[in-house]
Order: structure tokens, then sequence, then C-alpha cells
């Protein structure tokens, strides 16, 4: 079997392809701080940070855009989105509600495998400052919240709180730099677990839902209280 000759596959394939790239580097650059709320750039800019052409980098800010991460001026470029208060406040509702229905819906229909799963998922960790530990502990907590979401065998359940999931890691790289919230998220996630054992829906839900409300709080008085982390009021 030869190589696939790249001159013999359609331009607009490689533009896609291209496109997918500069969209993951960029949106994981947005989430883990690279790029902080705020930050502008400019399409030839990036364009030569990436070694592309304009065109995928347009289509990957576009794409960024929908999705709330950035914001475009005209002759002027592109924003990171700020994160303002009413941002967490909103998104964290939201999150409760998605997630204490799924999280009752799962109490019913976990597997056991999938609930020891979740116990080995509930000790994730990091290392104030170190970024390995903390995009694995971002992960891992995400992994969590999936897990549970897709413990409701409601697929369209498991899409929305996902959603809200990849918009939240944002933040939680953000409180990661200025809280220690490896006692309280462990603490948290073993305590929805017990309810989930216990197959109670009602104290499953009210358990995620307490767990929302108290990392919100926790995240909002730590970004309020450090000037450099990147929260607008």
């Amino acid at each position: 079997m030869t190589d696939i000759d790249t001159a013999k596959v359609p331009a607009e394939k490689r533009t896609k392809s291209l496109t997918e790239q500069a969209y993951a580097i960029l949106r994981e650059r947005v989430i883990t701080g690279i790029l902080p709320p705020g930050a502008e750039v400019s399409e030839p800019e990036l364009a030569e940070q990436l070694q592309m052409s304009k065109t995928p980098v347009r289509e990957a800010l576009a794409r960024l855009c929908v999705e709330g991460f950035m914001e475009a001026y005209p002759r002027r470029g592109y924003r990171v989105t700020p994160v303002t208060i009413k941002d967490m406040n909103d998104l964290f509702y939201v999150r409760g509600v998605l997630e204490g229905a799924a999280a009752a819906l799962a109490a019913q229909h976990l597997t056991i495998e999938e609930m020891d799963r979740l116990d080995e998922l509930a000790d994730a960790s990091y290392v104030m400052g170190e970024e390995m530990s903390t995009r694995t502990f971002v992960s891992r907590n995400e992994q969590f919240h999936s897990l549970i979401a897709q413990g409701s065998r409601n697929q369209r359940l498991h899409t929305l709180v996902m959603s809200h999931l990849e918009e939240c890691a944002r933040l939680f790289h953000m409180g990661t730099r200025v809280r220690d919230i490896n006692p309280e998220t462990t603490n948290d996630h073993h305590r929805i677990l017990v309810h989930l054992r216990a197959r109670d829906a009602e104290k499953a839900r009210q358990a995620i839902i307490d767990h929302n409300e108290n990392t919100r709080k926790g995240l909002l008085a730590a970004l309020i209280s450090n000037s450099a982390a990147g929260l607008t009021l």
C-alpha cells in the first residue's frame, strides 16, 4: 500500500483539516488560560504562530466566537471573552439543574462497575502551580461528572451536561491557580457517590446541586479576591 499523495487530497479537505487543528489549539489555549480572558489577538498573528494561512485560523476563530470563547471586532481582530460574575452564576445555575436531574436518574441506572470507576475519579488531586497535574485534575473532574450524566441513560441530557462542563473547564483552570480545591472536591464527590450507591435519587440530586453551589461560591470568592485572575465584575 502506498502513502496518499497529499497533492491529490482536495484543497477543501486540507483546509478543513487545518481548521480543526487551529480550532483545537486555540480552544485549548483559551480554556487553560494561555490566552487569558480579555486577551486580544489577530488572524495574521495567530496564523504566523501556528504556521498556517489565515483561512483556517479565521474559520477556527469564527467557531470559537459561536461557542462564546471569542468576540470579533471588525478591523480590530478578536478578543478572548471575559468571564463575568453573571456568566458564572448563570452557568452554575444551569449546571445544577441539569446535573441534579442526571444524578437522580443515574442513581437508578449506574452499574457497580461504573460506580467503582467514579470512586477512582473522586480521588483526583493537583499541585497548585503545576500545569500537568492541574490538567489531569480538571480532566478527571470532567470525567466524574460526565460518567454520572452518562449514567442517566438519557443521551440528550448527557450532551447538555457535557456542553456546560466544557464551558466550565476555563473557570476550573482559573480557579486552581488561586485556591486549593482538592479537599472540597474530593469530599463532595465521595458524598455524591454514597447516595448513588444507596440508589437514593433525591439525595444524589441534592448532593450534586450542593457540590455545584460549593464550587461556584469558592471559585467566585477566590477570583474576586485575586485581581490577576481574569474575572470581570
